[in-house]
């Protein structure tokens, strides 16, 4: 057991080691950090977190993050509207925009299908991708998921449930060229792989 001369600096450690990756040590290091700084430092730390929780929200048409009821992507005059990328998370979407090669919109699911994280269809958020196919007029639509066992059945279900919505025009459905690497996730695909596999997307196929 850890031997902490305060209190204060021991519930302060436990805070950071709550967060994902980090380690106790690597906790303790980042307050020991923040004891160096000015009250002042410290206290614009805290309080954008705080506001990070009470003001940042979701897009109501994407579900990307914004500050706003629609985040810039959706309001852009300059995105092209016929092309709808489907992504896990919010992560997803800043790899894509960094590599420069898409300037479509997007549509975050919140998470892929896994039955044994109990995560399923109607945990995501994939019946308001059907409502968008059915209000906008979307021309294709991209699966850019991990290349894993659950994005591949993930992929799969969205591509049965936009091939049997009764649409009034069923738009296209292609997926990332396989240039991001099996068991990947695209938060850690280079730039130059991921910008490639969305150039030369193919066509989903069953």
């Amino acid at each position: 057991m850890d031997n902490y001369p305060s209190i204060l600096l021991e519930e302060a450690v436990n805070q950071f080691a709550s967060l994902p990756g980090v380690g106790r040590k690597t906790a303790l290091r980042h307050v020991l950090r923040m004891l160096r700084l000015s009250e002042g430092e410290v206290e614009a730390f805290a309080n954008s977190l705080v506001r990070l929780r009470k003001e940042v929200h979701y897009c109501r048409l994407c579900h990307n993050i914004t500050d706003q009821d629609i985040c810039p992507i959706c309001q852009s005059p300059r995105r092209d509207r016929k092309l709808v990328c489907v992504v896990e998370n919010v992560q997803d979407i800043m790899s894509i925009e960094n590599t420069g090669q898409y300037n479509g919109l997007y549509h975050v699911l919140g998470g892929i299908i896994s039955p044994m994280d109990g995560v399923g269809p109607s945990d995501l958020e994939i019946d308001s991708l059907i409502k968008r196919l059915s209000q906008e007029d979307i021309e294709e639509v991209i699966l850019a998921l991990p290349t894993t066992m659950e994005g591949d059945t993930t992929n799969f279900y969205l591509y049965r449930r936009i091939q049997n919505a009764g649409l009034a025009k069923t738009p296209k459905v292609s997926q990332l060229a396989r240039g991001v690497a099996v068991g990947n996730d695209l938060e850690y695909t280079d730039e130059i792989t991921l910008g490639r596999s969305i150039v030369n997307r193919i066509d989903f196929k069953v």
